[in-house]
């Protein structure tokens, strides 16, 4: 399989689990400084897999986001609600066309570097809450990409139709350490283990059978 694709690469459970199933065919990963509040965590677990696979990750900033977009997600730690992952929730964590963005930006990179696809580790979960991991939204990107580069370079996102459950069973099964990701939308040293993506973190952990390597506060 050829090294042809460019993966955007959180530091999140998704996007390590994608990175370490498709790394036949992952020649680039991108992260993005966007300002959310726990960025930096999860930037730190993108470069500890990169450099552990050896894979080069380019870090592009996009601060402009945290300046002058809304989000509780931009807004601090106290901002994030706590309770189950949902859209009543955890619609307020919404940043606006985030995925469009950056997807954007991913493509004029790979475009770049010779590059064919860009890969993207959304999830069946997200579609509720979040408008741009939806499929309806990956068909109209992914054609947006193709007809706006002389590559016609394609947008993958296999996870699309995968709970966070699958996902994680697929990175058991690949060895995958999830000590070394990051969930916590509070953004704080240890996961607090209350809000939205804390929740849905352990209970994709216990569905799996794998045992938590999480430090939560509680």
């Amino acid at each position: 399989m050829p090294k042809d694709a460019l993966m955007v690469l959180s530091g999140g459970m998704d996007s390590v689990t994608m990175l370490y199933e498709y790394i036949d065919s992952i020649d680039l990963a991108v992260t993005f400084n966007y300002g959310s509040n726990h960025n930096a965590r999860e930037i730190a677990c993108a470069r500890h897999h990169c450099h552990a696979l050896g894979i080069e990750l380019v870090e592009i900033d996009l601060s402009f986001i945290g300046e002058y977009f809304y989000s509780s997600l931009l807004d601090g730690p106290d901002a994030i609600p706590e309770g189950e992952y949902d859209f009543d929730n955890m619609k307020s964590t919404v940043v606006p066309f985030r995925n469009g963005i950056m997807l954007a930006a991913a493509a004029g990179l790979a475009e770049s570097r010779g590059l064919k696809a860009v890969m993207i580790a959304n999830h069946a979960g997200d579609h509720a809450i979040y408008p741009d991991c939806r499929e309806a939204f990956v068909k109209a990107m992914g054609l947006a990409i193709a007809e706006g580069t002389y590559e016609r370079i394609e947008l993958r996102a296999p996870y699309t139709l995968l709970t966070k459950s699958e996902i994680v069973r697929h990175g058991k099964v690949l060895g995958v350490d999830y000590g070394h990701t990051y969930s916590c939308y509070r953004g704080e040293e240890k996961h607090c283990g209350r809000c939205g993506t804390c929740v849905e973190r352990r209970q994709a952990l216990a569905d799996a059978g794998i045992e938590d390597p999480t430090e939560y506060e509680d």
